[in-house]
């Protein structure tokens, strides 16, 4: 049991890595205008995105497991240690990267070094998110910044009152997004280590069980909860600040828009719905806060005309988004062969 906790440590870097990055961004825009402290949208973001893994993070789960089902513990271990190294360099430069792509660059690497073919239709699914998830941001927040334009135009709410309401909004919202945040990439922090889980069901009460998945996915949350707190705050700023300057009203609609695209992405419930009624679905998986947000923030400075958006961080961003799971993939490939032939621990079955 010690050599498996020992196993599961990589995992728990990830998670720290994916707080540090990708979670940071639900409060990001929000911090960054100085809306809402740092320390308080720490706390929020850390409980919801614990509370949204352990009761729905299984939904993306089973979309991420068809790309490669890594079959060995150690195998798992650098699969999760590859990815959180990436987004952890990535973090050090101050760019919001993909957790996402992290984690699908690292199973591609782990089905290259053991000869396992990579599911194409799943595949497909996820690089497809990954174009559709900042494109899908951003028109909610195109069309949400005329919609509150309109109705804010057209009250008689005073300024302080506004300033309330906004700051009340960004909580909530943010609360929601943390919610879908841990729903939607949990699955990223410890989706390969489901196949060889070694934790047992718990019964807590004869009317709550924890299964063995949502015992994984709570040690994930945790250490997405330290990454908030101890690393996420040079990245909030990134997004808050640098690529398009945000009005208090344009952090909640940024908030708010990347948060509906988590959720969407994450809610098995409300695709069973839509299939119930027979209205069309989309696929379950984990994409990226970091995506989500920038599409959002650039959805709003599309909306303003583009006026006064910085191209050129938007530009190092993307770089991002293309090197990340290029360089997760080559550095999992490298430590698959060192763990097996160096440490002479069997990655794969």
């Amino acid at each position: 049991m010690s050599l498996i906790l020992i196993f599961l440590s990589s995992g728990l870097f990830l998670g720290w890595s994916l707080g540090a990055n990708d979670a940071a961004n639900i409060f990001g825009t929000a911090v960054g205008t100085k809306m809402l402290r740092f320390t308080t949208a720490a706390i929020v973001g850390s409980v919801f995105v614990i509370i949204g893994a352990v009761i729905s993070g299984a939904g993306a789960s089973h979309t991420l497991g068809k790309l490669g089902a890594v079959n060995a513990i150690a195998g798992s271990f650098t699969v999760a240690f590859s990815a959180a190294f990436t987004v952890f360099w990535m973090t050090k430069l101050k760019l919001p990267v993909s957790t996402s792509q992290a984690v699908v660059g690292a199973i591609i690497g782990w089905n290259f070094f053991a000869g396992k073919p990579t599911d194409a239709s799943a595949l497909t699914k996820i690089v497809t998110t990954w174009v559709v998830c900042p494109v899908l941001a951003a028109i909610f927040s195109f069309s949400l910044f005329f919609l509150i334009k309109f109705i804010l135009k057209h009250s008689r709410i005073s300024i302080i009152r506004h300033d309330s309401y906004t700051r009340i909004g960004l909580l909530f919202v943010g609360a929601f997004g943390a919610y879908s945040l841990g729903a939607n990439n949990i699955a990223n922090v410890m989706g390969v280590f489901i196949p060889v889980s070694p934790f047992p069901d718990i019964n807590i009460t004869s009317f709550i069980t924890l299964s063995s998945v949502q015992l994984l996915f709570l040690l994930g949350a945790v250490a997405i909860a330290v990454g908030i707190f101890t690393y996420s705050k040079r990245v909030m700023m990134t997004v808050g600040n640098s690529i398009f300057k945000l009005s208090p009203t344009g952090a909640f609609i940024v908030v708010l828009s990347s948060s509906l695209v988590l959720f969407l992405f994450a809610s098995s419930e409300l695709q069973g719905w839509l299939v119930s009624h027979n209205l069309p679905g989309w696929p379950l998986v984990p994409v990226s806060s970091s995506q989500a947000v920038v599409g959002a923030v650039l959805g709003i400075g599309l909306a303003k005309s583009g006026r006064n958006i910085d191209f050129s961080v938007i530009g190092k961003i993307g770089m991002g988004w293309i090197a990340t799971p290029v360089i997760s993939g080559a550095l999992s490939f490298v430590f698959l062969f060192i763990m097996q032939n160096l440490f002479m621990q069997p990655v794969f079955a």
